[in-house]
């Protein structure tokens, strides 16, 4: 009784908080209607009204509120880095020459990369807000400034976005992009949020897993991940949940989103890959939830049924968003992949990785640091 109190409590404290930052109301988007809700509700991952996983999958936490509150409250772990984290500034000119291998790719932070293949920029689940959350005031805050700002971006051709929570789609980032005329391609359902913010639907093309988009030379191709959906209380499994695969006649590079394990990944690797560069979310993971997000030894496993070449572990190190060391992510995804031969990556953010000439760079522990 005394922990459901307490959650009561903290909540209608944070919808006050949230009622109080600007555009509060907009940043929660909108659900399907009209011949968005019919394409929606005939995908055959569509159930029951909500989007299913190809696995059963419980998305709720294991062991309850009480058990959330007490990691959060009595945890032990070094949540946030206790220096300032080790940041490349990059600047619009760093992107005037191409990369000669033709695949390079920063990583901006969190599950936000900026992806040059084929004479295309793409950016993956864009986020440059101080906080992911529909509050400008409450909510997890970045370790550190975006290595880039928005306005110094080169000019993007497209937006891939893995799904709808907050950290990974960012309605001031979006609204920014689309100014610049930016192409987003979504999940089904997600168009909605977009039409919300005022997204011209010309910009936006919303896809099913195993659909496919082309802007050439580059093919984009939604491909299924394990997770959940929802921005509030009420539209939770709405909009569906993807990962990317995105590829040139060169390079083949595969964005996981977020995702807990399952045997999808084979699947993609045999009918998509080999992929020169895997981006997988190796960070937010916890027994309460150990179905949705994968333990750094799982990512390298990924990796390897994806038939992956280079493997950058992406989704951690920026936010404070589970009840485990910062750094850890880092830790356990180097020994694992040390230990299984896997080549891997940890860039500095604002780091560039150019897959052809990983072999020649340097290792750089810098996320050894507390």
């Amino acid at each position: 009784m005394v922990f459901a109190i307490a959650a009561a409590l903290l909540a209608g404290a944070a919808l006050l908080v949230i009622a109080r930052s600007t555009d509060w109301l907009a940043a929660f988007g909108a659900g399907a209607a009209g011949e968005r809700r019919h394409r929606v509700r005939r995908s055959s991952r569509w159930r029951e009204g909500r989007f299913h996983n190809v696995d059963p999958t419980r998305t709720i936490l294991h062991g309850g509120l009480p058990t959330m509150l007490h990691l959060q409250l009595r945890g032990k772990q070094i949540r946030y880095p206790r220096r300032p984290i080790p940041v490349e500034a990059r600047r619009t000119d760093d992107y005037e020459s191409p990369p000669a291998s033709g695949l390079r790719a920063t990583w901006v932070g969190h599950a936000t990369v900026l992806v040059e293949i084929a004479g295309r920029r793409v950016l993956t689940d864009p986020v440059w807000s101080e906080r992911v959350s529909p509050s400008t005031l409450v909510g997890p805050r970045r370790f550190f400034a975006p290595p880039i700002a928005l306005d110094a971006l080169p000019p993007i051709d497209a937006v891939v976005i893995s799904h709808d929570h907050y950290d990974h789609l960012d309605m001031t980032t979006v609204r920014a992009l689309a100014r610049r005329g930016t192409m987003f391609l979504v999940p089904l359902g997600v168009g909605a949020h977009l039409e919300r913010w005022g997204i011209p639907a010309a910009q936006t093309r919303e896809l099913d897993w195993g659909e496919t988009v082309r802007l050439d030379p580059v093919t984009f191709t939604i491909a299924p991940s394990r997770h959940f959906s929802g921005r509030g209380l009420h539209n939770r499994d709405t909009t569906l949940w993807s990962s990317w695969v995105i590829a040139s006649d060169r390079s083949r590079v595969y964005c996981c989103g977020d995702s807990g394990y399952f045997g999808g990944f084979r699947d993609i690797g045999r009918d998509l890959g080999p992929f020169d560069l895997t981006l997988i979310s190796a960070g937010a993971y916890s027994p309460i939830w150990p179905l949705i997000h994968m333990t750094p030894e799982e990512v390298v496993q990924a990796h390897v049924d994806l038939r992956g070449r280079l493997l950058v572990p992406i989704h951690w190190g920026t936010f404070n968003l589970a009840f485990h060391d910062w750094n850890e992510p880092a830790v356990r995804a180097s020994a694992a992949a040390s230990a299984r031969g896997v080549p891997i990556l940890l860039p500095r953010p604002g780091g560039m990785v150019e897959p052809a000439r990983a072999g020649s760079l340097a290792a750089d522990d810098w996320w050894r640091m507390r």
